[in-house]
């Protein structure tokens, strides 16, 4: 045993060096089954027909999932605002829309891949296109399409009415006017911050199967294991006891793996198939793109900031307002946002401050949990001030 002082060896560490180690996508099991997913790829729109009939009847095709095999067809860290899978037939009223492109609309399972792949060609979606909020300014003007699911529904979203903001903070400390007043120099700014993909070196992959005391379980790379489970037995309406999820080693995450990407679904593909007397494993592995269009960003942010200083260089207000670009579901913004409240006057002194933050819904890639997740943003826009105000 190393004593006080020692550092400790890392137990994972011989099997990731020697590529012992297994991560989901290298997971394979006898008699496994294949699942592709069905992308809307589409920003916004009706689904007002979805015919699967040609995909099953394809030769090696073992089932075709929609919304209607969804029992609780919603899921969602913050609040539940996201269809598991959008399309006719669930019990959601707000299900039968897609409002990014990288909404889940059908599964295919298979004996391979390859049919799997072939099988999603073969599924007809009727779409209806629907306006598209894409500029995270014009989503909060009065009017602007609504895109979150009814609010009385979804209480935790504290939306406002007629508009697609799902949530705003406040900071009021002082009195900012008046320390504007007495200010020897003001630097006024925006700043824009751009979206980041993770890009982690293993894209989403994993596999669902039925265990030997029939659970459904999910071996899968994720950050939140009990927040996995919690979302898999929700969906669909199991007691949290009949759902396993075990993590493998995890190629990568950085706050991109705390959101769902196929952890439901690999549940749900397994479950079902078992219901149907088919006992098999199901994997899937995404592809980059698929990687790239079905999971998280860093948020977008506009900040736009107000710094006042006396004439000896000592800060007297900050006034911010911050616009972060929730996409179209809740996922983990408020959270981020919160962070950004907090993050964008810096580590400094400031007698007297107003902070207006509001996370808003589009039709874009939702912003979830990122390294950081919020601060760098925040943090960058008060650094450009201080800078600003020590050139002035």
């Amino acid at each position: 045993m190393p004593s006080l002082g020692q550092p400790l060896p890392r137990h994972d560490a011989p099997d990731k060096v020697t590529g012992q180690a297994l991560y989901p996508g290298d997971l394979h099991y006898p008699n496994l089954a294949h699942m592709k997913i069905l992308f809307a790829r589409r920003p916004h729109a009706l689904i007002r027909r979805l015919d699967t009939s040609h995909a099953e009847a394809l030769p090696g095709v073992l089932a075709v999932f929609t919304a209607k095999d969804v029992p609780h067809n919603e899921y969602g860290l913050i609040t539940p605002d996201q269809p598991v899978l959008c399309g006719p037939g669930s019990g959601k009223p707000y299900a039968d829309r897609v409002r990014f492109i990288g909404d889940q609309v059908a599964l295919v399972i298979a004996e391979t891949e390859r049919i799997a792949e072939k099988a999603l060609s073969l599924i007809e979606v009727e779409y209806e296109d629907l306006p598209v909020v894409s500029d995270v300014r014009a989503a909060m003007q009065p009017g602007a399409f609504l895109l979150h699911p009814d609010v009385e529904t979804y209480p935790a979203i504290r939306a406002v009415p007629h508009s697609n903001i799902m949530h705003h903070y406040q900071i009021r400390k002082g009195d900012v006017e008046a320390a504007f007043a007495a200010a020897a120099v003001i630097i006024e700014s925006e700043y824009h911050t751009p979206v980041q993909e993770h890009a982690f070196l293993q894209p989403e992959a994993g596999v669902g199967y039925m265990d030997e005391e029939g659970r459904v379980t999910v071996q899968v790379a994720g950050q939140w294991t009990h927040e996995d489970q919690e979302q898999i037995a929700h969906a669909l309406g199991l007691p949290r006891e009949q759902v396993r999820v075990i993590y493998p080693a995890i190629g990568g995450a950085f706050g991109g793996r705390e959101d769902m990407s196929v952890q439901i679904v690999l549940a749900l593909a397994a479950w079902r198939l078992h219901q149907r007397g088919i006992s098999r494993p199901v994997k899937i592995v995404w592809s980059r793109e698929e990687s790239m269009i079905g999971h998280h960003k860093r948020h977008a942010y506009i900040l736009r900031a107000k710094w006042g200083a006396d004439k000896d260089g000592k800060l007297l207000a900050a006034q911010v307002e911050i616009i972060e670009d929730g996409g179209a579901y809740a996922y983990t913004s408020t959270k981020v946002l919160g962070n950004a409240t907090l993050m964008c006057t810096g580590p400094y002194e400031i007698p007297h401050v107003q902070v207006d933050a509001c996370a808003v819904y589009t039709n874009n890639i939702p912003g979830g949990a990122f390294r950081g997740f919020g601060g760098p943003q925040a943090a960058f826009a008060a650094e450009q001030q201080m800078n600003k105000l020590a050139e002035a």
